[in-house]
């Protein structure tokens, strides 16, 4: 070190001293530099690039390629086998290429239109996925009661609500057991942020909680970001995408799109996980290529949203006056995919900073 900026450096250290002990003296605060927010942790769902019928282990490489925090693999069928063995194996690469795990499936509600009965009862589902997760060191187990065509089945969504909830109650002590909490997902149009709140309760928040889904909650004529505020206190994960809603001649559109490409307040929603979820990482779940309608403008619509709020639902129009029609993509392509995957995790990082690896 060069003699002179080394005295320079103390001379100033000293002095520096010097009017903070002054400051303290005459009872004047010393102001602090305000700590920079915390980075959120960054990473990918797999079904962002389902076509490409990876296994775990090829997830977690392309994870680590892309240097992401973490990996949420959502269905068992990336796992090629249950053995302790493989799990292990799996949990080993994973923590060697520094990528945390998370682990989810599908439908638990026995009565929902989309359980498949592939991995057993109900109960025996959710069962094996409790197992699964924590040999994998996944402190979640995501999983889902349906689809928007579960809110037209007889008792509507809430008495699948009712179901879901016994299935959560059976396999309780097994969760609590284990360290691993049921993380439901807001998913395809299922349930409103109000009615998923209402399940969690129900079930019991010790042990159950959410994966937010903010393209999802689009599917339920809300605002990502209002929603978001409803589940924040239940909020144990995320998938997050972009959305872009416009109005049509019977109601709205919405097209889920690769993120910063729709109208979602996306510095408001990473502000709101980062100030009501610390601690809650963003895992990007880009499903593009497609629209579907709401045609609340047509007889019969409102009959499956019967409580819905209007509050809700002038928000959701709200984005939808900001919103514009964008064209179909290739939904089922590997390369398109890819692509859309990302161009959005790029833009996590350049944009909105995420990333402990950025």
């Amino acid at each position: 070190m060069n003699m002179t900026s080394a005295t320079v450096s103390r001379r100033d250290f000293a002095k520096s001293l010097a009017v903070a002990s002054v400051g303290f003296a005459a009872g004047i605060p010393v102001q602090a530099q305000p700590a920079p927010a915390p980075r959120m942790k960054l990473g990918y769902d797999c079904f962002s690039i389902r076509a490409w019928g990876w296994k775990a282990p090829q997830m977690i490489d392309y994870a680590a390629s892309l240097k992401l925090d973490s990996l949420f693999i959502t269905t068992l069928d990336a796992l090629e086998s249950f053995d302790d063995a493989y799990l292990a194996n799996v949990k080993a690469r994973a923590a060697d290429k520094g990528v945390d795990l998370m682990l989810g499936s599908w439908s638990i509600c026995p009565t929902s239109k989309a359980f498949n009965p592939k991995w057993g009862t109900a109960e025996q589902h959710l069962t094996l996925g409790i197992r699964l997760a924590k040999a994998l060191g996944s402190p979640v187990f995501r999983c889902v009661l349906g689809t928007r065509d579960d809110r037209r089945t007889p008792g509507g969504i809430e008495q699948r609500i009712e179901d879901t909830v016994k299935v959560c109650r059976a396999v309780r002590n097994r969760a609590l057991d284990a360290g691993v909490k049921i993380a439901i997902e807001n998913h395809a149009g299922d349930m409103q942020a109000r009615e998923l709140i209402t399940l969690i309760e129900a079930a019991g928040k010790d042990y159950v909680g959410v994966t937010y889904d903010a393209g999802n909650a689009a599917w339920t004529l809300e605002d990502p970001v209002a929603s978001l505020e409803k589940l924040a206190p239940y909020v144990l994960c995320t998938h997050i995408r972009d959305s872009m809603i416009w109005e049509y001649e019977d109601g709205a559109k919405v097209a889920w799109t690769a993120i910063g490409e729709g109208c979602t307040d996306l510095k408001t929603l990473f502000a709101k996980i980062t100030q009501l979820c610390p601690g809650v990482g963003v895992h990007a779940e880009i499903i593009s290529g497609f629209s579907i309608d709401f045609p609340y403008f047509k007889a019969g619509f409102w009959d499956a949203w019967s409580k819905a709020r209007g509050v809700d639902f002038v928000q959701f129009l709200e984005l939808a006056k900001r919103g514009r029609e964008i064209p179909r993509g290739q939904p089922d392509d590997k390369a398109y995919q890819q692509a859309e995957l990302e161009r959005s995790l790029r833009t996590c990082k350049e944009t909105f900073g995420l990333g402990l690896k950025a």
